[in-house]
């Protein structure tokens, strides 16, 4: 920073300026301070009072920052001429000075670095010429390595051929040596048919049985293959070839008596259960066939195979004792814990397989294959006969069920074997196919067996059914036969329980389905055709119970044809005939109650069908196109006959109960019902005796009917029966004469009969005996108002013509003369 001494002359001493001062942490207060505090010691005095406070002698600030004591003011009070600043011309020096001592510190600055701008510009240009030279040198050093490092590859597989070559040339070597050594093997068992005494020490010494076995199984493959070589060829190359032939009967011979040496060692180290020693014979014995007799003849000595009481007692497990009949559960029990100890037999084998043989899955294939096609094939056969669908077993011996049942648990039971033994290990084998063949003679004909097996549980379920009915028949014997009150009980009733006995010996076929048949096609054909036996045995028993229902209808019909004997009868003969009439009348509600009963039990029955289709048969014909569409409408078809057999006995229903409203009809309205004499006594407003007792009977008889009936099918009888009744009673008022009382006693009549029919819920009947209320008016009114009543009921008239020539008045009146501009009208 400048200096300058105190003692000197402001103006003459130089400002003294340096370029470091502009460097680092430049600061232009501290620049500025030091080049005026030489010339303004009482500036710093000052600044230093007036950072004091105001507290001091009364000191007063100036307006540019300096403190001036009072005693200044009394010196410019009292006049003094001292200058305010006198530094000033001292600072403008100073600052002239400073001034241009900068500027020439800025040309120096300006000076240094246009040169040192020149200077990095030089520099820059040796760098990127130096850079270019560089890259040039990269390049052809980067060409270099590439050629050095394609002639190294080129080194490289030039050694690696050379390897090759060595190492084929060796292998020929060792191939020339081996085939030396063979050579002069195969002569010494060419030497003479039968003779192995003079064969080298190596296919005699025990200690080298491998070595000697795969020199002689090579020996022989040679031979083999020279003489197969030979046989097309020239006579000359066949002769010389027949010394090899001599060679490969030796071989053959050594390599028999060596295989056979060794599988003697091979038994007595397994009836020590040394098994290195086995595992050794095993490892020599691979190289013979790849080792197929020792597998098999380890497998055929086991003791499941060649133990004739174990075997007895396999079989006496599952069957049981000689002479009694094994029942399905018994046998699955047996099944169980037989194929247990086979599993657990088998997976003890395996232990021994995987620590003995080279090549174990082989071995687990052949010892599974031979559990099941021999042990379990021989239990199975006495198991399971196959009966004849020709003479079936009667079923006090099980019938075909028993053969079915047994049937499932074998299969089921051997399935469940096979996925354990699949689990322990069976090589390669199809464990899952070879158990579906031992059960392929009985799945050929299982469909027939299982539609046969229901029919014979259908044609025994009837043969009881029938004896205990013959059995209630001759314990009931006759009596109350007179009265006709045991006609319908004497026949055999439709039972529910009998339909869901069907449904269940059905369920139970569905399963043995499920079981045997695992492709869906296959599923849903035995599926339909099991399902169908049900549509047939439910079809025939519905449709024969309601046949018998309708017997008793038939029946009862045929009493009531008794009574009707004419007019002209003593009284002992028209009382026998009244008699005989209640009788009949007892019989044919009796067997309408029975009908009815049987038509309720036949919808429970369908309904039971329906529910047993949905939940259980639906999802085993959607997946299969078409099957579950034909099901429907074969179900549909079945039903049928059930629903023919219903109609014609509703319709009989009817018949039997207007017979008996005209039996009621004509045994007790009487003439003076309607045609009362005017004695001046009060008209009666009662209904009629007659009428009280058809309603009472029908509402007696048709309680079963609303019971039974539903839906579409209740609407529809009651409809039919309502118009009937409509008829019956319009043909039966036909016989009788009314008068003015009589007409209001018809009348109570007809709303009792209305009344009655409103329970129908059937509105065309309602109707039509609301228009008879109508009609009846015609025996109430004033001939002259007669007109008046088909004003607005035009429709009636016919009917109405028919009433009114059944007035009392009705000639006496005249009423046809008068009535006839209303009759043609209408016309």
């Amino acid at each position: 920073m400048p200096e300058r001494s105190k003692s000197s002359s402001v103006s003459n001493l130089p400002l003294i300026l340096d370029i470091d001062d502009f460097k680092g942490d430049f600061s232009f207060d501290a620049l500025f301070g030091n080049l005026v505090n030489e010339l303004l010691p009482s500036f710093q005095e000052e600044e230093a009072d007036t950072a004091g406070g105001h507290g001091l002698g009364g000191t007063e600030a100036l307006p540019n920052g300096h403190a001036r004591a009072s005693s200044d003011a009394a010196k410019f009070a009292q006049g003094d001429s001292i200058p305010l600043f006198p530094e000033v011309d001292a600072l403008l020096s100073l600052f002239k000075d400073s001034c241009k001592e900068l500027i020439d510190l800025r040309k120096q600055v300006d000076g240094k670095l246009y040169n040192l701008k020149k200077e990095v510009s030089t520099q820059d240009a040796k760098h990127r010429k130096t850079l270019t030279e560089l890259e040039k040198g990269v390049d052809g050093l980067f060409d270099s390595f590439a050629r050095l490092d394609s002639r190294i590859s080129s080194v490289g597989q030039t050694a690696a051929k050379i390897g090759d070559h060595l190492q084929s040339a060796d292998a020929q070597r060792e191939t020339a040596s081996q085939t030396i050594e063979l050579v002069k093997y195969l002569m010494e068992f060419n030497s003479s048919p039968g003779d192995l005494m003079e064969l080298s020490p190596l296919f005699s010494d025990d200690s080298r049985v491998a070595e000697a076995a795969s020199i002689a199984q090579k020996l022989r493959s040679f031979a083999e293959e020279d003489i197969a070589r030979a046989v097309p060829s020239v006579v000359g190359s066949a002769t010389a070839s027949r010394g090899l032939e001599v060679a490969v009967a030796n071989l053959q011979e050594y390599c028999n008596e060596l295989e056979n040496r060794l599988l003697s060692r091979f038994d007595a180290a397994s009836q020590r259960r040394e098994l290195s020693t086995m595992s050794e014979c095993a490892k020599i014995l691979s190289q013979f066939n790849r080792g197929s007799s020792a597998m098999q003849h380890y497998v055929a000595t086991r003791p499941m195979f060649i133990d004739v009481e174990i075997m007895n007692s396999d079989t006496r497990l599952v069957l049981g004792d000689q002479g009694s009949q094994a029942s399905p559960s018994n046998v699955a029990r047996g099944l169980s814990s037989l194929y247990k100890e086979i599993t657990d037999t088998v997976r003890k084998e395996a232990a021994t397989i995987m620590a003995v043989f080279p090549s174990p899955n082989d071995v687990m294939s052949i010892l599974v294959q031979r559990v099941l096609e021999q042990g379990v094939t021989a239990l199975l056969d006495k198991l399971l006969v196959k009966p004849s669908l020709v003479n079936p077993p009667p079923m006090e011996e099980g019938g075909l069920l028993l053969y079915l049942r047994m049937l499932a648990v074998a299969y089921e039971k051997t399935q469940e074997l096979a996925r354990e033994l699949r689990a322990v290990g069976c090589g390669d084998l199809d464990v899952e196919g070879l158990t579906e063949s031992l059960f392929s003679s009985h799945m050929d004909e299982y469909p027939e067996h299982e539609q046969a097996s229901l029919g014979q549980l259908y044609q025994a379920k009837l043969d009881e059914l029938r004896a205990e009915n013959q059995n209630v028949s001759d314990s009931t014997g006759t009596i109350g036969r007179s009265k006709g009150a045991s006609v319908a009980s004497s026949h055999q009733q439709i039972s529910v329980a009998v339909v869901t006995e069907f449904v269940r010996w059905n369920e139970e076929a569905l399963t043995r389905c499920t079981l045997f048949s695992s492709q869906p096609a296959t599923l849903a054909a035995n599926v339909k055709a099991v399902f169908t036996c049900l549509l047939d045995q439910v079809s025939q028993y519905i449709t024969d119970g309601l046949e018998r229902a309708r017997d008793s209808l038939t029946e009862a019909a045929t009493m009531r044809e008794r009574f009707v004997l004419g007019t002209n009868l003593s009284r002992r003969v028209a009382a026998a005939a009244a008699s005989a009439a209640e009788a009949a009348a007892a019989a044919g509600e009796s067997s309408f109650r029975s009908f009815m009963v049987a038509v309720q039990r036949c919808g429970s029955s369908v309904a039971i069908v329906q529910q047993y289709f949905a939940n259980s048969i639906s999802r085993l014909l959607l997946p299969v196109d078409g099957a579950h569409a034909a099901s429907c409408e074969e179900m549909a078809t079945a039903m049928s006959s059930a629903e023919g057999a219903a109609y014609k006995g509703l319709q009989q229903c009817i018949e039997t109960v207007m017979a008996e409203v005209e039996r009621l009809l004509s045994a007790e309205q009487k003439a003076t019902d309607y045609r009362s004499p005017d004695d001046g006594m009060a008209p009666d407003h009662r209904p009629t005796n007659a009428c009280t007792r058809v309603v009472a009977y029908l509402s007696r008889v048709l309680e079963a009917a609303f019971t039974a009936l539903e839906g579409l099918n209740k609407q529809a009888f009651l409809t039919e029966l309502g118009n009937r009744l409509y008829k019956g009673l319009l043909n039966h008022w036909q016989k009788f004469t009314f008068n003015p009382s009589g007409g209001l006693r018809l009348k109570r009549d007809i709303t009792e009969y209305g009344e009655f029919v409103r329970s129908f819920n059937a509105p065309s009947v309602d109707e039509k005996f609301e228009l008879l209320g109508i009609l009846a008016n015609v025996f109430i009114v004033a001939p002259e108002s007669l007109s008046s009543l088909f004003e607005g009921t035009p429709s009636i008239r016919k009917d109405a013509q028919r009433f009114i020539q059944l007035r009392e008045d009705y000639k006496s009146a005249k009423l046809a003369s008068r009535l006839s501009s209303l009759w043609s009208g209408s016309g």
